[in-house]
């Protein structure tokens, strides 16, 4: 009996701490009157915003944004609503809001951080390489877009460190396809993979090994010609590269070779 006296005591004060929680909890939170002027909406919802309280701090920039789309406050709410998706992980909504903010408020101070922020919605919802790059590509594009319109804004940097991570990650699917051709000797379709690398990846660590097996592609088909093209540009854009040694080895056995075949032409 008294085992069991115990635990209903328990169990009351329980159930009392969790009321008074809940009371603690509602009495705490703000009651916000529809009436109120749009200048105090933005602090209490800039308040919501700043204690991280994401979803009550939605809802009152969204209520800024659909009534009041002709204030002056409008296009700052529209940036923050956007923040607040971004913030919950809700990516694609991040990025429709950023995107939306920049077609209705083209002259907003807020443009080139949502600009930034459109790109990095879709970075953050694109997959490992080996997968569909569809959210990459467009990051990728947003970020370049970003460098060309806003290149006076302090967040060139930033922007061009991320443009260089969603790169890197095309890259990688193009040069895994390429290197995967190559292990299977089809040099034909490995070279027109390692190509396009160089073409559109050359700022990206993958270039120089895409540089290197090229050549050594057109060697294992015999073409020394446009081989010794592929290593002689290796030498002249990555001369520091850990490969340097190998290429001109590479090289080097070519002109062997090539010797060799002009003496048994020559008989």
């Amino acid at each position: 009996m008294k085992h069991n006296k115990t635990t209903s005591i328990r169990f009351s004060f329980f159930i009392l701490l969790l009321t008074f929680t809940v009371i603690l909890s509602s009495c705490s939170r703000q009651r916000i009157r529809s009436d109120i002027p749009v200048e105090e909406r933005m602090k209490i919802a800039l308040k919501m915003f700043e204690k991280r309280d994401y979803l009550d701090a939605k809802t009152q920039f969204r209520i800024i944004t659909l009534s009041y789309s002709g204030n002056a406050l409008a296009d700052k709410a529209q940036y923050y609503l956007a923040e607040c998706h971004f913030f919950i992980k809700e990516y694609i909504l991040s990025a429709s809001e950023y995107e939306r903010l920049l077609k209705v408020y083209p002259n907003s101070e807020y443009v080139d951080d949502a600009k930034y922020k459109l790109g990095l919605s879709y970075y953050e919802l694109s997959p490992k390489p080996a997968l569909d790059q569809e959210y990459t590509l467009k990051a990728n594009k947003e970020f370049q877009e970003f460098l060309e319109d806003y290149y006076t804004s302090p967040l060139i940097e930033t922007v061009e460190k991320k443009l260089l991570e969603a790169q890197s990650k095309l890259a990688d699917k193009v040069y895994t396809a390429a290197d995967q051709y190559r292990k299977m000797q089809y040099y034909n379709a490995a070279i027109i993979y390692f190509t396009k690398v160089l073409e559109n990846y050359y700022d990206t660590g993958y270039a120089p090994l895409a540089q290197y097996w090229l050549g050594e592609c057109y060697r294992k088909l015999g073409n020394y010609n446009e081989a010794g093209d592929a290593f002689n540009t290796f030498i002249k854009k990555y001369p520091q590269h850990e490969l340097i040694t190998k290429v001109r080895k590479k090289l080097e056995a070519m002109a062997i070779d090539i010797e060799k075949q002009n003496k048994v032409t020559n008989k």
